[in-house]
C-alpha cells in the first residue's frame, strides 16, 4: 500500500469568478486541496468553520476588505499562511496587508507558480524578488488611481489631496497606463 501525499488545505477569497476557478484549479494540481469563496463574508464564515494552513485573499472584494478576512484567518489559525493579491498594488496597501498578517503580497495577475513559490517560502526564506516588476512609472500612476477612486473619481479632491494642479492630474489620467 503506497501513501499518498497529503493535500494541502487552501482558501482562495477573489471576487472574479473565472479568476478564482482558474488559479483553484491549478492549485490543486500543485498539491493543494481547494476551497473557493468569492466574498469577505464568505471568507470570514470559511476560516472559522475549518481552518486553512494556507490562504490567498483578493484585497479588494466587493463586500469589502480582503484584511478582514486576513484577520479572521489569524484568529483562526494563527500559523496560516496568506498570500494577499491585489490589483492595486501600492506601498500603503502592502504595509497593511503584512501588518495584519500576510507573508507576502503580489499584484495582479499572479500566476499559481508565484503564488505557490510565496506560499511555500520557508519562515527564514522569503520568496525571491519577481522576474518583471511594476516599473516606478506603473507604481506612480496605480498610486494615482487608487486616490482617484477613493475620491470617488472628482478630479479636483484628487489633485488637492495628491498636492498637484488639477490640469497636471486630468493629463496623467487622461494617457493610458505605463507598463
Amino acid at each position: 500500500m503506497t501513501d499518498l501525499p497529503v493535500a494541502k488545505p487552501l482558501l482562495i477569497i477573489d471576487d472574479d469568478e473565472i479568476f478564482r476557478q482558474r488559479l483553484g484549479r491549478a492549485m490543486e494540481k500543485r498539491g493543494y486541496a481547494v476551497t473557493t469563496v468569492g466574498s469577505v463574508a464568505d471568507g470570514v464564515a470559511a476560516a472559522h468553520a475549518s481552518p486553512p494552513d494556507f490562504a490567498v485573499v483578493d484585497l479588494k472584494l466587493l463586500d469589502g476588505s480582503g484584511l478582514d478576512v486576513v484577520a479572521a484567518l489569524r484568529q483562526s489559525r494563527p500559523e496560516c499562511r496568506i498570500v494577499m493579491l491585489t490589483g492595486y498594488g501600492n506601498i500603503a496597501t502592502a504595509v497593511a496587508a503584512v501588518k495584519a498578517g500576510a507573508i507576502d503580497y503580489l499584484a495582479k495577475p499572479a500566476d499559481a507558480d508565484e503564488i505557490a513559490r510565496a506560499l511555500d517560502a520557508g519562515e527564514e526564506n522569503h520568496p525571491p524578488p519577481p522576474e518583471d516588476p511594476m516599473s516606478a512609472d506603473r507604481v506612480r500612476w496605480e498610486h494615482i488611481q487608487r486616490v482617484f477612486e477613493l475620491c470617488d473619481r472628482n478630479v479636483s479632491e484628487t489633485a488637492r489631496r495628491l498636492k498637484m494642479h488639477r490640469r497636471t492630474l486630468q493629463r496623467i489620467l487622461a494617457k493610458r497606463s505605463p507598463q
